[in-house]
């Protein structure tokens, strides 16, 4: 968990720093993601093979890398950890729904405080994120959870990663040659550093150890513990990058994490 919080720390550091251009930080993260998790996978006997719908994963896999860059250009990590977790989950329960899964009312009341709690982030206001940064983020999430819903119970998650990864990287590299068109891109060294840092140590290494983990366990324990992303991201930002914490980035916090709490501990029961 600690590895997902500092994937936005790393993204807020090199975008909001000036360091990176959206694009080129997207470019070398999943460039450097696909080395690492490929070099595992065949570490693990596992090489990285072309899964059905691979295609398919690696344009929800790029959707969420460039949205998620594009999105901490606007808004600080802690919101941005929110907000990309909260619709991470909202979608992978409307898949559920999709599939034929029914929520209790407990679960459904769970939802609807956290859905009250992203109304509450997103209000007119001085401590309100940039609006489009919020946009950015959610859609992201969407992406991400649509990713995860695609390669839930893949036999070797590992490689799986790692083909999506390695599709991903033509998708970021013809975006970041249309996106030159418009705006000279952008890397110093300490942006090629994060870069490097997100994709190959807090995204591959990290999707590895989460994955070790699963195997201990539970789906709702493993759901659980995600909770712990958000505040990790925001006390980081604080600790590290020097922002600030509203009380309704707090608010939101608690409605939106204790929602989806409260759904996860009903449908455990």
């Amino acid at each position: 968990m600690a590895a997902f919080a500092a994937n936005s720390l790393l993204c807020r550091a090199a975008l909001a720093g000036g360091n990176a251009d959206a694009a080129s930080f997207t470019t070398l993260r999943l460039a450097s993601g696909a080395l690492v998790l490929g070099l595992l996978a065949r570490w693990g006997g596992k090489v990285p093979a072309a899964p059905r719908g691979a295609w398919g994963s690696a344009l929800a896999l790029f959707a969420y890398a460039i949205l998620f860059s594009l999105a901490y250009l606007r808004i600080p990590a802690g919101a941005g950890a929110l907000l990309l977790f909260a619709a991470v989950q909202l979608t992978m329960v409307g898949g559920g729904l999709r599939a034929g899964e029914r929520p209790r009312a407990l679960e459904w009341t769970g939802l609807f405080i956290s859905f009250a709690g992203l109304v509450l982030l997103a209000q007119p206001g001085a401590s309100r994120p940039d609006p489009a940064g919020v946009a950015l983020m959610l859609g992201a999430g969407v992406a991400w959870g649509v990713y995860s819903l695609r390669g839930r119970g893949a036999p070797h998650p590992v490689a799986s990663n790692a083909a999506s990864f390695t599709r991903a990287v033509p998708l970021a590299l013809a975006t970041s040659a249309a996106l030159g068109l418009l705006e000279v891109p952008h890397l110093s060294q300490t942006g090629v550093a994060l870069a490097i840092a997100s994709g190959a140590v807090t995204s591959g290494l990290g999707y590895a150890l989460w994955y070790a983990a699963l195997a201990g366990l539970s789906a709702t324990h493993a759901a659980i513990v995600q909770l712990s992303v958000p505040p990790l991201a925001a006390f980081g930002g604080v600790l590290v990058l020097g922002e600030s914490v509203s009380l309704r980035l707090v608010g939101a916090s608690v409605l939106i994490l204790g929602g989806i709490a409260l759904a996860f501990a009903a449908r455990r029961r």
